[in-house]
């Protein structure tokens, strides 16, 4: 299976205060109506470059939008560190991106993409926002073969296996994943 789709470069220690500031949290994410806010408001906790903002303070979600024409985030080391917040991977999944790849996570951020289903927690050793990467660049990732390809620049790199996540993910989250299998009604 492939995904392919644009990207959205971030920086390093980019933090679930980052992705969705506690100001935004009012919304309940069981209500359709309530829960697209959450995409609207993903990422403008980063107001700045030196807050991992891409070059030219270019928005995730344009201004009154409650989606992006991003599929793919690609961020450095430590990406959803800092609180708890499974509304993290939730409002990037509301806003339509379907991947996060990063160097690594901070651990309770990884276990919310894959507990809930909401995103693809690739990582990749190669430091891809160093300019390997840049926003707006087309990606195409190959799940089976677990390679990334950037269709801009022709350049192609190795991600770590997903391993036993992939399975909860395609089931969209661990309640789905416990229930095709029987561990739960």
């Amino acid at each position: 299976m492939n995904i392919t789709g644009t990207a959205f470069v971030l920086g390093d220690d980019i933090d679930t205060d980052q992705i969705i500031p506690a100001e935004y949290l009012s919304y309940n994410p069981a209500d359709p109506e309530e829960r697209k806010y959450f995409g609207m408001y993903a990422c403008v906790g980063v107001p700045d470059a030196k807050s991992g903002l891409p070059e030219g303070n270019k928005r995730f979600v344009p201004e009154g939008a409650f989606t992006c024409d991003y599929t793919f985030v690609v961020g450095g080391k430590n990406f959803g560190c800092g609180s708890s917040r499974e509304h993290a991977p939730l409002a990037l999944a509301e806003a339509g991106a379907k991947v996060v790849i990063a160097e690594f996570y901070a651990r309770i951020f990884y276990r919310n993409c894959v507990n809930g289903g909401y995103l693809l927690p690739a990582e990749c050793s190669t430091r891809l926002i160093d300019g390997e990467v840049s926003t707006g660049d087309t990606l195409e990732l190959n799940i089976e073969t677990n390679t990334l390809t950037n269709q801009t620049t022709g350049k192609s790199y190795d991600l770590s296996p997903l391993g036993d996540v992939k399975p909860i993910i395609d089931a969209g989250g661990v309640f789905g994943y416990a229930r095709e299998q029987g561990m739960i009604g």
